[in-house]
């Protein structure tokens, strides 16, 4: 990959590492903490740690309504072999201070195994997590860090976890200096020293999993969010215009793509608002650059107008939407996956299009490469579902594997006899579509049912000619194997999608453990259908469960209308809450 990379890289050599099926070998942690006490900074911090340890890792967080400020939680599994959730429980939750910590009750879900660690001088233990009935365990992290010069709790909180879940102390020292080296060596000692306080606690601390040492900790890893990989897989895909109105979880798709579109020679505009995001992204596009857009749900709706005008001018452009709770302003720090209907949907009109979600942070990049190819190739939108799991997650993963999908749209030459059809039928239904400047090749795109020059019509013969056109160039293109990831065998399956793929992907290799075969097919092409592959994919399967995160079944219903299935149930939770890898197992379990 050629792109400017502003992830982490963690080491140099590569290795590979992938589970052998059976129970994952995980610890699960949550930090919380009112805003200023730097949860999220310890959280971070811990995670990099585990990447320089030989580690994975994988960390949400979660956030109070305001967005920014307020109290916050970082939610960490850490392993030896890669993660794409949550576990169902969590092993150890410490809170820095207690302060409106009981907000996230409903999303710390703790058993009588866990450990839950506080400072008791800052408050006291909510009901609603004390009625989880988790063991209890309580550390003066102030009056700790007071003993030190400079040294601040989250600091002693981030040496005690280090210690009580094995991580090897040079990794977390490592990471000290990088993080806080740029505020001198002042900071650098006290957070040191903070953090030898905390390890010297650990020995004190009742047991929780201790993850064995890596022996190769050298592996080819990166620190990455979801919403930095598909800004990486924009590049690689090559996008060099981006038009955007920041709005949350999106906005770090954009903070990350200004400085790398720069230094790729690419330009990105702050527009005034997502209608002129999508206008000038359409306008970029017709003239030749790949372009670009990134929203959330409202956003969204706000375009449809304008993607149905690409659609129909035949204007290749990509819209990632990092879906959020919904509806309206909904909940703007929470994930859900219920922007499926309009994304498939929305349009009005037979508007074909395509939609594409990625199934993990690491996927991210991957997908949204591979719609700037589907795009360019098929002159037509193409709609990223990513979400605020996968967006804003953060996460160790082996080093994605170079791949080679380039932009490639088919653009006429000089065309001197006047003859040039803009919107001419082919058997693929892909025109030569000219840029401008082209001689000859001067056309009338906009909304408006053209006959093939691209000439105004409201005839009834060129509206029918052109409609099949569009959708047949969408019908006859062979997406390949990426259409959707299939794993396993079996007479039961597991049909999901997008941030829905991780817990589900834990659920069959839980099942496996217990010597029963099950099948998962993630879906990464959700338009349009493929009824012909999922029957492959399904050949043998007797049950199937689809897994979801929204309220309405907006996925099963989907299926529904465009496949057909064995007997099938639905699993669908909306947001907040993550969707824990152990209910999917029960559900097949006690399937009667």
């Amino acid at each position: 990959m050629n792109a400017p990379l502003r992830v982490r890289a963690l080491a140099d050599t590569a290795a590979t590492v992938a589970p052998a099926g059976g129970a994952l070998m995980s610890v699960s942690i949550a930090i919380a903490g009112s805003g200023g006490a730097g949860a999220m900074t310890t959280g971070t911090m811990l995670l990099d740690a585990a990447g320089q340890a030989g580690w994975y890792g994988y960390m949400t967080r979660s956030s109070g309504a305001q967005i920014r400020g307020g109290e916050v939680a970082a939610m960490i599994r850490l392993s030896t072999v890669p993660v794409e959730s949550h576990d169902d429980h969590y092993h150890v939750l410490v809170a820095i201070d207690w302060q409106n910590v009981d907000r996230f009750a409903a999303e710390l879900s703790l058993s009588d195994t866990s450990l839950l660690i506080g400072d008791p001088d800052t408050g006291e233990v909510p009901a609603a997590l004390r009625a989880m009935r988790p063991r209890e365990h309580s550390i003066r992290l102030g009056v700790m860090a007071e003993a030190v010069e400079g040294g601040r709790p989250n600091m002693v909180a981030l040496g005690m976890i280090a210690g009580i879940i094995g991580l090897p102390a040079d990794a977390l020292f490592r990471v000290v200096y990088k993080t806080l080296g740029k505020k001198g060596e002042a900071a650098v000692r006290s957070s040191r020293d903070a953090i030898e306080k905390g390890l010297s606690l650990a020995r004190d601390v009742p047991a929780v999993p201790h993850l064995p040492t890596v022996a190769d900790s050298q592996r080819d890893s990166w620190s990455i969010t979801g919403n930095e990989a598909a800004g990486l897989g924009a590049i690689c895909g090559g996008v060099r215009f981006v038009a955007a109105y920041p709005i949350t979880p999106g906005t770090e798709i954009l903070e990350w793509l200004a400085p790398a579109l720069a230094a790729v020679g690419g330009v990105l505009v702050q527009a005034e608002d997502e209608l002129a995001s999508i206008n000038q992204v359409i306008g970029a596009s017709y003239a030749g650059v790949p372009s670009l857009t990134a929203t959330s749900g409202p956003g969204l709706s706000l375009m449809t107008e304008s993607i149905g005008l690409a659609v129909a001018a035949e204007v290749p452009i990509v819209v990632i939407d990092v879906m959020r709770g919904g509806p309206s302003t909904g909940i703007p720090v929470k994930s859900e996956q219920s922007d499926l209907n309009i994304a498939l949907h929305g349009l009005h009109g037979d508007a074909p299009h395509l939609v594409v979600a990625p199934m993990s942070v690491r996927d991210c990049l991957f997908t949204t490469q591979w719609a700037v190819h589907l795009a360019e190739a098929l002159q037509t939108p193409c709609i990223v579902l990513s979400d605020q799991s996968l967006g804003q997650t953060r996460s160790v993963i082996p080093r994605p594997a170079d791949v080679a999908f380039i932009a490639k749209r088919d653009t006429a030459g000089p065309v001197m006899d006047g003859s040039y059809q803009r919107y001419a039928v082919t058997a693929s239904g892909i025109s030569p579509m000219a840029l401008p400047g082209t001689p000859g090749g001067q056309y009338t795109a906009d909304g408006l049912e053209h006959n093939a020059s691209g000439t105004p019509s409201s005839e009834s013969a060129n509206h029918a000619t052109q409609l099949d056109k569009r959708q047949r160039k969408l019908d006859q293109f062979n997406f390949g194997t990426h259409w959707a990831e299939v794993e396993g065998d079996g007479e039961v399956a597991v049909i999901t999608w997008g941030s829905s793929t991780g817990p589900s992907r834990e659920a069959v290799s839980r099942l496996k453990a217990r010597g029963i075969d099950a099948r998962l097919v993630a879906m990464r092409l959700l338009s349009p259908a493929q009824p012909d592959r999922l029957r492959t994919a399904l050949a043998g399967v007797r049950r199937v469960v689809v897994v979801e995160q929204s309220h309405s079944r907006q996925f099963y219903r989907m299926l529904r209308a465009f496949y057909d299935l064995p007997d099938t149930r639905s699993y669908a939770q909306p947001g907040p809450l993550p969707i824990p890898p152990g209910a999917i197992v029960d559900m097949l379990l006690n399937w009667k």
